[in-house]
């Protein structure tokens, strides 16, 4: 299975690039929806790389892909900026997935 990127900026797409993962650099939520919609229908694709950024502008539409598919995996990375979401985002994810605090 491959895995393919969905970015917002160039930087980040010829890093992983350079590790083996191709992908796209788009800007508006239209080239957004219209590359996912292509990219869902490739079956050699088992995990969708988004950058937070874009991750923010189709956060339904990503929900709706965890909720309903297996395949797919969606997984959000910050980009060269760094991370958009709170430092502690980990802990709050264990938070919710268990009910323990740490």
């Amino acid at each position: 299975m491959k895995a393919y990127l969905i970015s917002d900026n160039i930087d980040t797409l010829v890093g992983l690039r350079v590790s083996g993962i191709n992908g796209i650099v788009v800007h508006s939520k239209e080239e957004v929806l219209k590359n996912l919609d292509i990219i869902l229908k490739d079956k050699d694709i088992g995990t969708i790389i988004l950058t937070e950024k874009i991750g923010a502008l189709i956060k339904d539409e990503i929900r709706e892909i965890k909720l309903s598919k297996y395949f797919p995996l969606v997984v959000e990375i910050p980009d060269r900026h760094g991370s958009i979401k709170k430092d502690d985002s980990i802990l709050r994810y264990v938070r919710e997935a268990i009910g323990l605090k740490i």
